[in-house]
């Protein structure tokens, strides 16, 4: 098996990401007792572990649904159900009445905060880069991946990462989607992307399971 490494902190400490729970701006008092009466919450989290994860059994943990579950148990809310979705279906699904809250590493972004309402932070985190040991191609910085023009990298479909590589100046061609964590290890791993970028949390955890 390829062994892997982390470059930590690529995009900068002033692009942390933010857990935190995401409710439409229109939510009131009874949104809240019509979920009382549901008996559950409908939560839209990503598959991203340690933020979130999905058991085999289809059980749901992770540092944002085990927070969303004891605050709905507060409040009243007996249990929460949840749904995977990609980082840019998030808010549209929220918006459209599909969930009820979303639980994810969503970031912080004023276009986003005028569209949802955000609760306090729960867990930061700074961007990374997971690259095959030694860092053969020797990025440091999403531009790096730019100016080489055979790299490749891959991110969440809609999320972040995505957007920074391209904000960067990676091609849309060469900023490949991938759908979890595990198909990015595979494809980091068999030559089919350069470098695969998530939070530092999330990539630690895949070097983990990998290594």
């Amino acid at each position: 098996m390829n062994k892997l490494g982390i470059l930590a902190g690529v995009a900068g400490l002033a692009l942390t990401a933010v857990l935190a729970a995401s409710i439409p701006g229109s939510a009131d008092d009874s949104k809240l007792e019509q979920l009382k009466a549901q008996g559950f919450a409908r939560l839209a989290i990503a598959n991203e572990p340690p933020y979130t994860a999905v058991a085999a059994d289809g059980k749901v943990s992770g540092a944002a649904p085990d927070v969303a579950r004891e605050i709905f148990k507060r409040l009243g809310v007996a249990d929460v159900a949840a749904s995977i979705s990609e980082y840019g279906a998030m808010i549209p699904g929220l918006k459209a009445g599909r969930f009820d809250v979303v639980t994810a590493g969503l970031f912080m972004k004023p276009e986003r905060c005028a569209a949802v309402v955000y609760s306090e932070p729960v867990l930061c985190d700074a961007e990374a880069m997971l690259v095959k040991k030694g860092n053969p191609k020797g990025f440091k910085s999403y531009e790096d991946v730019a100016k080489d023009t055979t790299a490749t990298i891959g991110a969440p479909g809609g999320g972040t990462e995505e957007k920074l590589a391209l904000n960067a100046g990676v091609p849309r061609d060469r900023v490949i989607v991938v759908p979890d964590g595990q198909s990015g290890v595979k494809m980091l791993q068999d030559g089919r992307i350069d470098a695969y970028s998530l939070p530092v949390l999330s990539i630690n955890d895949l070097v983990k399971k990998a290594n």
